[in-house]
């Protein structure tokens, strides 16, 4: 019985009660909130670097530099982030409440990895670097809107608890009158 409440509690809202407590009381989640706004920028300029060698065929050195960059700052915020999901739901990764933003972020990972090995091992072009360094990115483009939806849903649940806390509180409160 206890099971199936929890679980309609998590298809009520994004976190429990008790997972919103864990989630701001970690300190991954501040790692998260850092890391995920730098990784932004850092595919921005990432962006640029590849476009512009594929336009101008200028500029290899500094496009593969920011895409390792890039795949570096993504290894980080995927390794710190299953932590966080340790630490907030109680396992690495695939929690229900982030399963398919998961499964999408090793997308990300699988495209990232297969550039690396094509730049070391040269079995990839400089110009089939930059298109898959491309398809990482328009998959990382998705897997952010998913994030920022599930952002933008927990903000909204904590909208919605705040009357319903306070007017339980008054309601605790008047009784005791």
């Amino acid at each position: 019985m206890h099971q199936v409440k929890a679980a309609s509690e998590r298809r009520a809202g994004l976190y429990t009660d008790e997972e919103r407590q864990r989630r701001d009381a970690s300190k991954w989640t501040l790692v998260q909130g850092v890391l995920a706004p730098l990784q932004f920028l850092v595919f921005l300029v990432s962006l640029v670097l590849v476009l512009r060698y594929l336009l101008t065929g200028e500029g290899f050195d500094a496009a593969t530099i920011s895409i390792l960059v890039k795949t570096f700052v993504l290894y980080t915020i995927m390794v710190t982030g299953a932590i966080w999901e340790k630490d907030v739901f109680g396992q690495y990764l695939f929690a229900p409440a982030f399963f398919w933003e998961d499964v999408v972020s090793f997308v990300v990972i699988a495209l990232h990895t297969i550039y690396l090995w094509g730049l070391l091992t040269g079995q990839l072009t400089p110009h089939e670097q930059m298109f898959v360094a491309l398809a990482a990115y328009a998959t990382y483009v998705i897997n952010a809107a998913q994030f920022l939806l599930k952002l933008r849903a927990a903000r909204l649940q904590a909208a919605a608890a705040a009357p319903s806390a306070a007017a339980s509180a008054r309601a605790t409160a008047g009784a005791g009158q």
